[in-house]
């Protein structure tokens, strides 16, 4: 069985990590996803550990089900190169700021002239017509200005990055729904359409679902922040003998809780009535939840508190999660072997489709590894191809 985005062709100029994760999971669901490369390849293949120059790990964790071509945009040749793939492609997804996209002259007018139906996604880092439209912009800056390094603050007492490249991954998942909906759309209408997803709104629009809070009416009712998340309570809590993650959330699992720890004395609290006075009292809650795990061991926990239905899970390091139960028995962890790599271990994709599934469909590839091969499917003979080579208009794997 094919994937829901069989015979859906992409072409992926993104580099780093936010669009090429989304045209990764574009090409787990099937679609034809070319990624376009420079002569120096994208930096994400130069870090990790690798077996060979350019597949660093990274790289093989973000260009599965990628055929990969080299085209310096910067010669006429390889313009003319990349806007006759156009023609054929339904999706072409860029993260370069707008002036650079203006000055390569493959904005979306530009592949708009030769594919009225082409679907142009421009991945960038602030929404256009703002004053920060044309600064540069990665993960970190944007956790910066977004707000999030700032809510660490009520734990760690200064700003903090989240030890994750969560505004990348966050927009790419922004990215694909926006695909996949403009998709949807010319189904329905036809003709293509422009999209932008600038990381900056997108982590904004994120982040302010729960802590816009008192800032949600217009005069205020108190200040933005949701107090349950910055409580510097609220954290994995201290066991007799390691850390759980424990969440009662209901007002049932709370009496559960006060049950089970032979706490009834608590269940005519006031402070703990209802999810309301729980708020307002969170600090205090999350303290004498901490008191309570702390008088057993975590296997002890997990079985009293599984047993009451009360939302609880052991606190992994992410080499756990490589022997983590729920993990192996859904077959989560794949191992492909890699034609020039090795045997090579990867996520499945988590989403799971009954009638057309996604899967692991190509191995990362080497830079330029198919520049012949799409040229070839887009009408250029084998002379035009070296000629280009000559020119330096595009790169071709040699191994």
């Amino acid at each position: 069985m094919a994937g829901v985005l069989e015979g859906v062709r992409v072409l992926d100029l993104t580099t780093v990590l936010l669009g090429p994760w989304a045209a990764q999971t574009l090409g787990d669901m099937g679609a034809d996803v070319i990624k376009v490369e420079t002569p120096a390849g994208d930096l994400m293949r130069q870090l990790g550990p690798r077996n060979s120059d350019d597949m660093g790990s990274v790289h093989l964790g973000l260009n599965r089900n990628k055929r990969s071509v080299v085209i310096d945009l910067k010669r006429a040749q390889g313009r003319d190169v990349l806007l006759t793939l156009g023609e054929t492609a339904d999706v072409m997804l860029h993260n370069l700021r707008p002036s650079v996209a203006r000055k390569l002259s493959i904005e979306y007018g530009d592949l708009q002239s030769v594919n009225p139906d082409i679907i142009y996604c421009a991945a960038c880092g602030f929404r256009a017509g703002g004053p920060y439209e044309n600064k540069p912009a990665y993960d970190d800056v944007i956790q910066g200005a977004c707000g999030l390094a700032d809510l660490q603050s009520s734990i760690s007492g200064e700003p903090r990055y989240v030890p994750s490249a969560a505004a990348d991954k966050i927009t790419a998942m922004a990215v694909v729904s926006a695909i996949t909906g403009a998709l949807f759309h010319r189904e329905r209408h036809g003709g293509g359409q422009s999209i932008e997803v600038p990381m900056y709104e997108t982590m904004v629009s994120f982040l302010m679902v729960e802590h816009l809070y008192g800032q949600s009416f217009e005069p205020p009712k108190g200040p933005s922040g949701y107090p349950r998340v910055l409580s510097p309570h609220r954290r994995p809590f201290a066991t007799k003998d390691g850390f759980l993650s424990v969440l009662p959330y209901s007002d049932d699992n709370w009496v559960s809780l006060f049950t089970v720890a032979k706490r009834t004395d608590l269940l005519a609290d006031p402070r703990f009535e209802n999810a309301a006075s729980r708020l307002a009292h969170i600090g205090d809650a999350y303290k004498i939840l901490g008191e309570i795990l702390c008088a057993k061991t975590s296997a002890q926990w997990l079985e009293i508190l599984d047993a009451a239905n009360i939302p609880v899970m052991p606190v992994n390091s992410t080499d756990d999660l490589l022997g983590e139960p729920q993990l192996a028995s859904s077959e989560f962890w794949k191992l492909i072997d890699h034609p020039t790599e090795g045997r090579l271990r990867m996520t499945d994709p988590p989403v799971s489709f009954s009638k057309s599934p996604s899967g692991i469909w190509r191995a990362p590839p080497h830079l330029g590894e198919h520049s012949v091969e799409v040229l070839r499917e887009a009408g250029y003979s084998r002379a035009q191809i070296e000629a280009f080579e000559t020119a330096g208009a595009i790169g071709v794997y040699r191994s």
